[in-house]
């Protein structure tokens, strides 16, 4: 007698698969917008004056984004979930973390003049939203065209650094004018160009910066100084590249 065998089994496989797929690919989209969560946790702490816990939400949220894409490519979010604009999400949570609390610091520390801090809030919430929305924000070849908004980076050096109130909303109005700049910033995580020195170096600066975070407000002015290292060899590099890829051009 012929044992009969169900055709359905290999689909009843197959659509398992892709179930299992569908899933995965959700749950890259909710480890990207936990960015959100942790965005609010960190304007919690700003309102609190607890200036140390808002940069470490921050930090935890850098750690989401530099992460966040990896994960996104792996289990393929764009043929799973082709309708869903993972990117655009991605866009909202830098915009919070990177710019939105950055400008809520500036007016809580306060690290500027009172009758400064709503100009250059707005220099910095409206320029970042120029630079977020333009079409080669990030470019093809894994660069940011002008200033990349790391106004958390700027707001803590700034915070950390005791400089005075004048100084610190030069140095912000300057960098708002510098995101309509046409210069070419490298993408850390993406760029095709000393992207392990460039990932090994931040990632030691990271650590520094988590060192001072510790000592806050009593950062020691030598750790504060030496940890400009990255800050510099990015910019350095940045340039160079910048350089390079115009006389490519």
């Amino acid at each position: 007698m012929a044992t009969h065998v169900s055709s359905d089994g290999g689909g009843y496989t197959r659509a398992g698969r892709a179930g299992g797929a569908v899933i995965a690919a959700w749950l890259a989209h909710l480890y990207t917008a936990s960015g959100a969560v942790l965005a609010f946790l960190a304007a919690r702490s700003v309102i609190e004056s607890d200036y140390r816990s808002a940069f470490l939400w921050l930090a935890l949220q850098i750690v989401v984004d530099a992460t966040d894409g990896v994960l996104a490519r792996a289990v393929q979010v764009s043929r799973h979930l082709p309708w869903f604009n993972g990117a655009k999400l991605d866009d909202v949570i830098d915009y919070l973390t990177y710019v939105f609390v950055p400008a809520l610091i500036v007016w809580r520390a306060p690290l500027v003049p009172d009758a400064w801090i709503v100009p250059v809030a707005s220099a910095m919430l409206l320029s970042s939203a120029y630079g977020f929305n333009r079409d080669d924000a990030k470019t093809a070849d894994h660069f940011f065209t002008g200033f990349p908004s790391y106004w958390n980076i700027v707001v803590l050096y700034l915070l950390l650094g005791g400089f005075q109130p004048g100084t610190n909303a030069a140095i912000l109005l300057t960098l708002a004018v510098m995101v309509f700049a046409p210069i070419r910033f490298v993408y850390p995580s993406r760029t095709p160009v000393w992207r392990l020195p460039t990932n090994l170096l931040g990632a030691l600066w990271g650590i520094t910066v988590l060192a001072m975070l510790w000592q806050y407000p009593s950062v020691p002015r030598a750790l504060f100084w030496s940890s400009l290292f990255f800050p510099i060899y990015y910019g350095a590099l940045s340039l160079v590249l910048h350089v390079r890829r115009a006389d490519i051009a």
